[in-house]
């Protein structure tokens, strides 16, 4: 789809989407699940825990942040990086928000 298009959609399914694509690695999912348990976590303390290369990781921390799902801070040399929970929360209530649409579209039926 090209990207004019997708103006046409509301912002909430364009977040839901964005979102989603994010999340469609099960490595950043991972990530997610890592960031979430510990505060902070450089990107060398991420790849000690899985079976990735550090150019990998660093791809996958990238697509995170592009979708505002993770903040990093420096400190120093090192980049440490954290689960941005309010754009999270915020997205993990249009998900579900869109889930309770569409089921109760389903039992509608």
């Amino acid at each position: 789809m090209a990207n004019h298009k997708k103006a046409e959609f509301a912002a909430t399914d364009q977040d839901i989407s964005m979102v989603a694509k994010a999340l469609s690695h099960p490595a950043r999912i991972a990530i997610m699940r890592i960031l979430a348990q510990h505060k902070h976590f450089t990107c060398g303390e991420i790849v000690e825990i899985l079976p990735l290369a550090q150019p990998t990781v660093s791809h996958h921390l990238k697509e995170l942040m592009d979708a505002r799902l993770i903040t990093v801070a420096i400190d120093g040399k090192k980049s440490l990086y954290d689960v941005n929970w309010p754009t999270w929360n915020r997205y993990t209530a249009e998900f579900e928000n869109m889930l309770s649409a569409i089921n109760n579209a389903e039992q509608q039926a």
